[in-house]
């Protein structure tokens, strides 16, 4: 699996963190991959699907530019500041979900989304909305990730 292969590295690895890193891990892979693209460096399919995704955000590149002022930044609702990578880790997660159709189905809505909209980038941005509204329910309710309301969400978002 590719996120393991980034974090099986003396520097970042952790059992506990192969499938949950911590938001500084996380922070810090969107670093090192802008790092590399800027240096020429190889690499892995991971980051080259973080890259796709930088590319398509401009407004966050030159927050990937200063690690040191964002690493441990706190990016509240309340301030109403979006936190690029809370939304390129969420644009990440759809694409691995697409990639293995988790929950099933989720790639037929998004062919369906697609077709709607036009293109991709608007398409994920739906579904980011969807997703962000099925984490908050589940963690008001304090209960796992729904993903029959999930994809009851896209299919809302085709009416």
């Amino acid at each position: 699996m590719a996120l393991t292969s980034y974090f099986n590295t003396p520097r970042y690895w952790r059992f506990s963190t192969v499938f949950s890193p911590s938001r500084a891990e996380a922070r810090q892979f969107f670093f090192d991959t802008w790092k590399k693209y800027q240096d020429t460096k190889l690499l892995s399919a991971l980051e080259e699907k973080a890259l796709d995704i930088i590319l398509m955000h401009p407004e966050y590149q030159a927050v990937l530019e200063n690690r040191e002022k964002y690493i441990g930044r706190e990016f509240s609702p309340q301030s109403g500041e979006a936190n690029p990578f809370l939304h390129l880790s969420m644009h990440l997660a759809i694409r691995e979900q697409l990639a293995i159709d988790q929950p099933i189905g989720i790639k037929s809505y998004y062919a369906k989304l697609l077709k709607k909209l036009g293109n991709a980038h608007d398409t994920e941005h739906v579904m980011l909305e969807c997703m962000a509204e099925m984490i908050w329910q589940a963690q008001r309710a304090r209960s796992e990730f729904d993903g029959a309301l999930y994809l009851n969400c896209l299919a809302k978002q085709l009416r």
